[in-house]
């Protein structure tokens, strides 16, 4: 059975996480009171039902701090569990409570911004202790999408690689494992005819890649996922997230991202590819 308590702060996605694990066949609880999970694994197992998840956070008050003690009940039924923490900057959260016209659960008579700061504080030892991560601070829920799926839908999983392609101009993505600058790169951008079209673009992948400095780039990119990769394996990771930036998140930083999407498939990677700002004009 696969067992996944999806956690993190308010605002952040959580509810649409649940229901991205429903669609891929996961039985989903939300808010369920932490002292009932071990009835919620007895009911699982005498039914047979081998992928569930419960959302759980600070709407739980004090019984949520004892979340950690009632998932130990997995272990007398043989079951595993992953925690999915979802993450969002605190700007950004406060924008959706403001836009929203909600009260942040730990703000009632306060400032939004302190019921933030305090939620981040009750939760920060869970986010430690979480095996994936998730910042939707700029990930339309298209993306979100994808990377619950990445991560869920298969059970035969040994490392998911997230490859992103971003825009610096746009802001870097907050939850990346490493960060790779191809601004140095010549810019696609100052060529007219190649303006509008997209590292996705064969003329923009052949002009980035007519580059010796970019053709040297490459194959050391290559060379330093392909060291590190198996090394993040041996240490237990489950997912990395590489993010490839350039200034507008059109065409560099996207050919680059295609083209280390290409060589990991072909070392027997399971990754994930996503151009977050090839939509965006600059």
């Amino acid at each position: 059975m696969r067992f996944v308590v999806v956690t993190g702060m308010s605002g952040a996605g959580k509810s649409l996480a649940l229901k991205y694990l429903e669609d891929i066949g996961y039985y989903c609880v939300d808010n369920l009171p932490t002292p009932l999970i071990d009835e919620f694994f007895k009911v699982c197992v005498d039914n047979g039902i081998n992928k569930a998840a419960i959302g759980a956070d600070i709407r739980g008050g004090r019984l949520f701090q004892e979340l950690r003690t009632n998932l130990d009940a997995a272990k007398k039924y043989g079951i595993g569990y992953d925690i999915l923490f979802l993450d969002c900057a605190n700007d950004t959260l406060r924008n959706r409570y403001k836009e929203t016209r909600r009260e942040h659960p730990l703000s009632i008579g306060k400032r939004i911004d302190d019921g933030i700061e305090r939620e981040r504080e009750m939760l920060a030892d869970i986010k430690e202790n979480a095996n994936y991560v998730i910042d939707t601070t700029t990930s339309p829920t298209k993306q979100l999408k994808e990377r619950i799926n990445s991560i869920f839908a298969n059970d035969d999983y040994r490392l998911i690689v997230n490859l992103l392609s971003f825009g610096f101009k746009h802001g870097a993505p907050n939850d990346s494992d490493i960060v790779f600058d191809v601004r140095f790169i010549p810019n696609p951008f100052y060529d007219k005819e190649l303006r509008e079209l997209t590292g996705n673009d064969k003329p923009v992948q052949e002009y980035v890649m007519s580059h010796s400095v970019s053709v040297a780039f490459l194959d050391k990119l290559k060379e330093m996922t392909g060291f590190l990769l198996p090394n993040y394996i041996n240490e237990g990771k489950s997912q990395i997230v590489i993010s490839i930036g350039c200034t507008g998140g059109r065409h560099r930083s996207v050919t680059f991202a295609n083209e280390l999407n290409t060589c990991l498939i072909k070392l027997g990677y399971k990754c994930v590819l996503t151009h977050r700002d090839v939509e965006v004009k600059n």
